[in-house]
């Protein structure tokens, strides 16, 4: 008898561990913004797989870790209200280190939890084969992981495995969402997070954590094929709104170019994108702000 299987399931790490990389990976298209710097993802972001017997909905989540700030704070528990909503649990650790103080307090925040935890072991092809047996033996001893699976989400190794096994451990059900669909994030969303990518990429120091975008129109002309996008990068500071903008508008205009081209590929459209900076003194601390950026409840 036909058995069709679908459910949601969490990523969950501490911050850079490739999670995003592996959503992308996994989903086929780029829809999570990726980073070198840590704290990259602020928002739960949907997105889906589809399989002949099984659809497999991934949440990708910030960084689990311990917050200091209200913003911090308002990640963090985004990805605690994710892990709550979902049916399967993908922790996510990095190989090459030691299991540290955040991969300890995020496997302590999974405690008790009644949903099944796989472990997926992060970027295997940074090191060598022997130095996993270790690490491996040690996640094993530290929590009652549903399965253990060393992958490199960059290279493709090891997903053809992880994925059937999180598809069996999915609960029977229907086809929640169309086979086109690879997300449920609206373009205008994905358009400010690949701006936030690129400001990310091109600022240092506080500047990329002290910057929220907010796409303030997103209008499309289907006759020309074309897209224009007009969006507003807020800063803490005027510091940072003159670093942002750069010298005659070098870096706003560096950042512009990089992130429409990445909405271009996306979109399979030209797009004419126009960027604003402004300054809203303190708001990764208030409240308010916070949920003007749809961060916080």
């Amino acid at each position: 008898m036909f058995v069709f299987k679908s459910g949601f399931i969490a990523i969950v790490g501490r911050p850079n561990v490739g999670k995003s990389t592996f959503f992308n990976a996994v989903i086929g298209d780029k829809i999570s913004i990726v980073a070198a710097k840590p704290q990259t993802t602020r928002n739960r972001i949907t997105g889906i797989r589809n399989a002949s017997d099984a659809q497999l909905i991934f949440l990708d989540t910030p960084g689990v870790h311990r917050a200091k700030t209200p913003l911090n704070r308002a990640m963090v528990q985004a990805a605690r209200d994710t892990v709550g909503d979902a049916d399967l649990i993908l922790a996510m650790i990095q190989a090459g280190d030691a299991i540290g103080p955040q991969d300890r307090y995020l496997i302590e925040t999974l405690a008790g939890v009644r949903t099944p935890v796989f472990l997926a072991v992060n970027k295997i092809d940074r090191v060598e084969k022997t130095s996993l047996l270790p690490l491996l033996d040690e996640a094993s001893r530290l929590f009652d992981f549903a399965g253990i699976f060393p992958i490199s989400a960059l290279k493709g190794d090891g997903l053809g495995e992880l994925l059937d096994c999180l598809k069996d451990a999915l609960p029977e059900g229907p086809q929640l969402f169309p086979d086109d669909i690879a997300t449920d994030a609206t373009e205008r969303f994905i358009a400010g997070e690949f701006i936030r990518e690129q400001i990310l990429r091109f600022t240092e120091q506080e500047i990329p954590y002290a910057s929220a975008v907010t796409v303030d129109a997103f209008r499309e002309d289907e006759a020309k094929n074309l897209i224009r996008i007009s969006a507003t990068i807020t800063v803490e500071k005027e510091s940072q709104k003159a670093i942002m903008i750069g010298k005659k508008g070098a870096m706003l205009k560096k950042i512009g170019t990089q992130a429409r081209e990445a909405m271009e590929n996306l979109f399979g459209a030209k797009v004419f994108l126009e960027l604003f900076v402004r300054v809203k003194k303190d708001w990764t601390a208030s409240e308010k702000m916070l949920r003007e950026f749809g961060l916080t409840k």
